[in-house]
């Protein structure tokens, strides 16, 4: 999707639709009139057929001859609580809108969707992830008829003065950010048997060099080695060999802190010994959505040319059961030494996990984040609207809950007491990896706990935001891209 600027009076520029935001209850259009703009418009509003009730849309041809074929009003909701993902949601509605008619091109005014709260910047950041956000198709192994393929491909920001260079600097940074999501939805979307290790391995390197980004793929030798045997031990009922996925952006300004991204990479999860229910089980190639998460944030990240240094780790393999799966009773052997009981093999991500977390400690880290679709009990908690948070760093915390609320991706903060640590406890092990149901989210947060002594560390449980089943605001069915958005919000606050 390529997005363009134009200074030029609202409703002169020829276009195939003209995109306006439109307040709650509004009587009349909130940029200034300037003989172009129809009086229709107002006079539409003001029959109030039309409440402006965010995302709403309505839809004026052919009117007094202007240059735009069709005008699109788009409802902003009221004007307080008025916030960045109003605005998303508005301009996501729009394209969707304009993608089922097969417009190629529109403009968009975007005076019309700023408030004193927000900056232009801000604005037009918002407006260009709502528009690519929601221009996203996958159809990889889906034939789709003429008719109902996507011709919109531009959209043009329109202002009435000088566009300014922050203005310009909020439309680039929106668009990498939402291609950046955009593209580790592509990867979650991907079937189970296309997408293995091997291949997210090699989507990661590809990104890696297009983008000036380090990789390493560590093998299963190299695994060996480093003694990484919860990783290795999630592997061994799968025919597909492990990769360890190492991305790293480094600027060439000085020293600079080390943030650590830790991506869950299981490209399919059957739950292993400990079957799980097949209803719904082709839902879990979504597993390695953590994995995506990070890689999307890496590419954005090599993009923006952000002044960080940033790792990116990403522990792939696949879930399944087979004569050389690990069992229940089994102990196996961290790379920190740490000896874990199996106790159900379906609650193998924190296996992987551990090991990845215990690999970051190499950098010494200001911060390790990791995302992961760890537990139905995050889901059964916070539904689909919120992604499970658990830090014992406040610092970061805080941090991340901000960049939540600001990216639209928001979190939610479960407790990570000490009590916890008790549930985890084994007569044979260390630790096991399952304490059952009760707590289940917060069982697994403090099992990653034990590998992350020594450096600041939070943990997302994205396992009720990764996906969607149904169309939500600006997002389509599928892979959601949850997190890259967050993280970028996130390290740009640092």
């Amino acid at each position: 999707m390529k997005i363009k600027f134009k200074q030029a009076k609202i409703g002169s520029e020829p276009c195939a639709a003209l995109v306006i935001g439109v307040w709650a209850h509004a009587k009349k259009l909130s940029i200034p009139e300037n003989g172009k703009l129809p009086k229709i418009c107002n006079e539409f509003l003001a029959s109030n057929d039309f409440k402006g009730k965010t995302a709403e849309i309505a839809l004026l041809y052919e009117v007094e001859k202007l240059p735009a074929k069709r005008i699109v009003l788009v409802g902003l909701g009221e004007k307080e609580g008025y916030n960045c993902e109003r605005i998303r949601l508005a301009c996501g509605a729009a394209t969707k809108n304009l993608m089922r008619l097969g417009v190629a091109q529109f403009a968009l005014s975007a005076a019309s969707f700023l408030e004193e709260n927000l900056d232009l910047s801000d604005v037009c950041q918002a407006a260009a992830e709502g528009i690519i956000l929601a221009s996203y198709q996958f159809t990889a192994y889906k034939e789709v008829p003429t008719d109902q393929k996507s011709t919109l491909d531009e959209a043009v920001f329109v202002f009435e003065g000088k566009v300014g260079k922050k203005v310009e600097e909020g439309v680039r940074w929106g668009k990498f950010v939402a291609e950046a999501a955009n593209f580790a939805r592509d990867l979650q979307n991907h079937p189970g048997n296309y997408l293995t290790p091997g291949r997210l391995a090699a989507a990661a390197k590809a990104m890696a060099m297009a983008n000036g980004l380090d990789c390493k793929i560590l093998e299963k030798q190299q695994m060996e080695k480093l003694n990484m045997g919860a990783l290795l031990g999630v592997a061994k009922g799968s025919q597909e060999p492990p990769k360890f996925i190492i991305l790293e952006h480094k600027p060439s300004k000085g020293k600079l802190a080390t943030v650590v991204l830790v991506g869950k990479g299981i490209t399919f999860d059957s739950g292993g010994i400990s079957i799980k229910p097949s209803d719904r089980m082709e839902e879990m190639k979504f597993d390695m959505s953590g994995g995506a998460a990070v890689i999307g944030t890496m590419r954005a990240v090599a993009q923006l040319g952000m002044p960080l240094h940033v790792v990116g780790l990403i522990p792939a393999c696949e879930n399944l059961p087979s004569g050389t799966s690990m069992k229940p009773g089994d102990i196996l052997r961290a790379s920190s030494g740490t000896t874990v009981e199996i106790v159900n093999t379906d609650a193998e991500g924190r296996l992987i996990l551990a090991d990845a977390l215990h690999y970051a400690r190499r950098y010494k880290p200001a911060a390790v984040i990791d995302l992961a679709t760890l537990t139905g009990a995050c889901v059964v908690a916070l539904g689909n609207y919120a992604s499970g948070l658990f830090s014992r760093d406040k610092e970061l915390a805080e941090a991340l809950k901000i960049a939540g609320e600001k990216s639209g991706e928001r979190v939610w903060q479960l407790p990570l007491w000490d009590d916890y640590n008790e549930d985890i406890k084994s007569d044979y092990a260390d630790i096991k990896n399952s304490a059952g149901r009760a707590g289940g989210a917060i069982t697994a947060a403090a099992f990653l706990g034990k590998f992350t002594q020594g450096y600041p560390w939070a943990h997302l449980d994205i396992a009720g935001t990764a996906w969607t089943d149904q169309e939500k605001g600006y997002l389509s069915k599928g892979g959601t891209g949850v997190g890259v958005r967050l993280l970028v919000e996130f390290l740009r606050g640092r």
